[in-house]
């Protein structure tokens, strides 16, 4: 069951894995982007992590709205907007019903559509996010279910965003967003959530 306290946790966990991960992160953005996912995701995530320890969340609408925010303000490049986007989404869905993890993650998914006008198997955290929530729907997630989805990034082209400029040469590497994307779920089934 989702909790206040567990969605701390959850994001707390993806921040700690963010931050021990900005060298990889970077150096996957830097074959096929411009080499600071990893510098802007951990700036971003060490910044939510400060906030979220002041505590005093009522909610966990309050908890995915800060977090957005946070994000939104401290993550440059396109990773900012997008999981501002994801996170904003989800602070609105769990408003509604913050009990109903699965429909929380569909509207993320959707933020972050809208936001980066992709679709699936354009090499992009779409990649990872709608497998593993197929997964989750089915109750069949699992760690190796992540690592997988991260992995088939690798053998995508890319057409979207700045790792789209490189056509055929995307091909052969991890996407970026793709491999925070899984820290964020690998956090997830680590906080006991599912």
């Amino acid at each position: 069951m989702l909790t206040v306290e567990k969605t701390v946790v959850w994001l707390e966990v993806f921040a700690k894995k963010v931050q021990e991960n900005k060298a990889y992160l970077s150096e996957l953005d830097s074959a096929i982007g411009d080499g600071d996912h990893g510098s802007n995701m951990g700036r971003g995530v060490k910044a939510m992590e400060e906030k979220l320890k002041e505590g005093g969340y009522s909610t966990i609408q309050d908890v995915f709205k800060l977090s957005s925010m946070t994000l939104l303000s401290k993550v440059g490049g396109a990773s900012g907007p997008l999981y501002g986007s994801a996170f904003i989404a989800m602070a609105k869905q769990a408003g509604n019903d913050e009990q109903d993890l699965l429909s929380i993650l569909k509207a993320g998914l959707e933020g972050i559509k809208k936001r980066g006008k992709a679709v699936r198997g354009e090499k992009t955290m779409i990649d990872v996010w709608e497998p593993v929530i197929e997964a989750l729907e089915r109750g069949t997630l699992t760690k190796k279910t992540i690592e997988e989805a991260v992995k088939q990034t690798k053998d995508m082209k890319a057409t979207k965003g700045r790792a789209s400029y490189l056509g055929e040469r995307s091909i052969g590497h991890i996407d970026p967003g793709a491999a925070s994307s899984g820290y964020f779920f690998d956090a997830l089934l680590e906080g006991e959530i599912v």
